[in-house]
């Protein structure tokens, strides 16, 4: 059974979390930038557009135009005093598709020709070691500087402090201690770290920093989406959102990552079939695991807890194993579409008739477009927020009109 019209579920407002040390250290950015030479920004493979922190893009611009780059052509620097790279490291790419990958990394090359971009993950050494050496060449390009400093950026839970751990390890022979405390729960970096070494010669620092979320995550389907995506790979504080809403959205994605045979099948008694029923699914689910009530009542409320947590300890690993739907066998239905086809959190597309491979080559080809054509909306859709001022909440709204009712004051009083 392959599911060819897979509804996105209602979805909750999103919360607003956004503690103090994450709005310190925004402000501190820019002049953290101005000893900076390298900024490795870390994605979460699950999401990433939505792990791009984009209240961060305005510093990050303005200090590769300060070293020099020409802001006409973002391939070219106008003057070179120094090292000023921007690399975006893809983290977790064991819970991704590997048929995925290429286009992606080539489909935001197109996008983006100005960002240094590949897929690591901290159980994987030799993804450790072609960042360590990536570093590395950056410093022996510049011999004359002293050192290499290293600012790692990224939002809560993306994996920065892990990856700094397993960079040190790789960059330091010997033995030597974790550097830093790392947690499942986002949050626990709350402050700028001390200057962590990663290579001995050339010299290269790196410094971690806190996670930082987005003010405001949006309104509308958007940010309710973009909310919920974050919450799934935990990196929303525990208990802001509900699990069911979770599982929800949940149950609706990995029905898109393979509709013919969802991960979540494993967890359900022999024989069943995929569904796009949450009430259904949790009642299967809590009674193949003994979940039951008084009254001999499924307990989906738990159900839905632990099929969030399954896939966060290994259904992602799981999903990430399948292979893609194949493109020649896809079939057009009623609705005039193949079935529909994702990866990762991301990217979801459907195929079309013309979507049959004919030389060898063309399916990757093919998702390439697709994912280009991903890109292109997501960003089309952070362009409309920000000119209808979306991504700003209504108490951010209420404090600016504040503040600007008090400049009219001032300046009227200036001007008696």
């Amino acid at each position: 059974m392959v599911l060819t019209h897979i509804p996105i579920p209602s979805l909750p407002i999103p919360p607003s979390w956004f503690p103090g040390h994450m709005m310190k250290f925004t402000r501190m950015l820019p002049a953290l930038l101005t000893r900076t030479d390298v900024v490795l920004e870390i994605r979460d493979s699950r999401l990433p557009l939505t792990s791009i922190n984009r209240t961060l893009e305005g510093a990050l611009q303005k200090w590769r135009l300060e070293r020099g780059w020409d802001p006409n052509n973002t391939n070219r620097r106008i003057v070179n005093t120094g090292a000023c790279e921007r690399i975006i490291v893809l983290n977790k790419r064991d819970l991704v598709p590997e048929w995925g990958m290429e286009p992606f990394r080539q489909a935001m090359a197109k996008k983006f020709p100005d960002q240094q971009m590949l897929f690591a993950s901290w159980q994987r050494p030799r993804d450790i070691r072609n960042l360590s050496e990536l570093l590395v060449n950056i410093a022996k390009r510049h011999p004359h500087a002293m050192e290499l400093n290293v600012l790692v950026i990224g939002m809560p839970n993306v994996g920065k402090s892990t990856l700094l751990n397993a960079l040190r390890n790789m960059g330091i022979k010997g033995r030597t201690p974790k550097a830093f405390q790392t947690s499942a729960q986002p949050g626990l970096t709350q402050a700028l770290s001390t200057r962590l070494k990663v290579s001995l010669d050339p010299l290269v620092y790196a410094f971690d920093s806190p996670g930082v979320m987005l003010p405001f995550l949006g309104r509308g389907m958007e940010g309710a989406e973009r909310g919920v995506k974050l919450a799934l790979i935990a990196g929303i504080k525990e208990g802001l959102y509900d699990m069911e809403a979770l599982a929800s959205y949940l149950l609706y994605r990995l029905n898109v990552l393979n509709p013919n045979s969802p991960a979540y099948l494993r967890l359900l008694p022999e024989g069943a079939v995929p569904t796009i029923d949450l009430h259904d699914f949790l009642e299967q689910l809590a009674r193949r695991m003994g979940m039951i009530k008084r009254g001999a009542e499924p307990d989906t409320a738990r159900a839905a807890v632990y099929f969030v947590r399954w896939w966060r300890e290994e259904g992602g690993l799981i999903a990430a194993a399948s292979s893609p739907l194949h493109f020649a066998e896809s079939t057009v239905s009623e609705l005039g579409h193949g079935p529909t086809q994702g990866w990762g959190f991301d990217f979801q597309w459907q195929l079309g008739p013309d979507d049959r491979p004919t030389n060898q080559g063309d399916e990757a080809r093919i998702v390439q477009a697709k994912m280009e054509a991903c890109i292109d909306d997501h960003l089309a859709t952070v362009e409309r927020e920000e000119n209808e001022e979306l991504n700003v909440s209504p108490t951010q709204v209420k404090k600016q009109q504040v503040a600007e009712e008090k400049m009219r004051r001032k300046q009227k009083h200036l001007k008696r």
